[in-house]
């Protein structure tokens, strides 16, 4: 017998596959260097906040972070990425995903005009707010050893 999702359970999936989304958009970027989409689905706001393993280490606020992002894309050539085992858990308005991630591409030097190829497997956890759609308000990106 074939039982029919209630409204709250389908709002539920339909939170969980704009989440996925905004991830997949974010590493996208990486792809495309539309580097728009990157201020697009983050929350510009004193609430933002990122760590990453690349110094400096600090806990950074939207624009550093944003700074960041855009040079550490654009200095990537031929980027991709996968994301494995996504766990998503939607708390009203707030989400956490959490996930292990793969990132591979070419590290170019534009001065010296080199490059090196690089493979990075680490894990990752990002919260999300819906206001009135959902935005990334904090990154954590981690290498595993």
């Amino acid at each position: 017998m074939l039982k029919l999702c209630t409204p709250q359970a389908r709002a539920i999936l339909s939170d969980r596959e704009e989440i996925i989304k905004i991830i997949e958009t974010f590493f996208e970027v990486g792809k495309t260097k539309d580097l728009m989409r990157l201020r697009e689905i983050q929350l510009d706001d004193n609430s933002f906040s990122s760590f990453s393993d690349v110094p400096p280490y600090d806990l950074k606020d939207f624009k550093t972070t944003i700074a960041l992002e855009e040079l550490r894309f654009i200095s990537i050539s031929d980027y991709d990425h996968q994301i494995r085992n996504p766990k998503i858990n939607v708390f009203g308005d707030v989400a956490i995903v959490a996930f292990e991630l793969t990132q591979k591409g070419m590290l170019v030097d534009n001065k010296a005009y080199t490059g090196e190829y690089i493979s990075i497997d680490g894990r990752a956890t990002f919260v999300l707010v819906k206001k009135p759609t959902w935005k990334i308000v904090h990154i954590h990106l981690s290498k595993i050893p």
